[in-house]
């Protein structure tokens, strides 16, 4: 067991919740801590406890070592990255580039063409400010 584990923020849709399952186990089983992931909100109170579960997922991202966007299949789409996980992406780019923090961001996998970010992740994978899990050592 590592002293100092590394602390990982899985990202990803929240309504896959067998594979974010699924990744937790994959992760804490490789003594990760999981700091944070998708939570299913119950809709009755959604606009009550979406902010501070935005909020509190944004600062677990700024306390991790990695964040892992979990872009599984979704809707007939290969490597779904919907707009949340792009923007919590966007916002570790920003942890890493802006204030130097030493954080790993990865993808699951090359979202399909048809995706709405695939230039910018295209473009990031360029630049080597993210990584497809495949080339990692998770």
């Amino acid at each position: 067991m590592r002293e100092n584990k590394k602390k990982i923020v899985i990202a990803g849709s929240a309504k896959l919740q067998d594979k974010i399952e699924y990744w937790i186990t994959f992760f804490k089983n490789k003594d990760y801590e999981v700091l944070d992931y998708p939570k299913k909100i119950e809709e009755s109170k959604f606009m009550d406890l979406y902010p501070n579960i935005h909020i509190e997922f944004l600062e677990n991202i700024k306390n991790a070592d990695i964040l892992f966007v979990m872009n599984e299949d979704k809707n007939g789409k290969l490597g779904y990255i919907g707009y949340e996980a792009y923007a919590e992406l966007l916002f570790g780019i920003s942890q890493k580039l802006v204030y130097h923090k030493n954080i790993e961001l990865v993808i699951l996998k090359m979202p399909s063409e048809d995706i709405g970010c695939y230039e910018e992740i295209s473009l990031w994978l360029k630049l080597g400010w993210i990584k497809v899990y495949e080339e990692m050592n998770l």
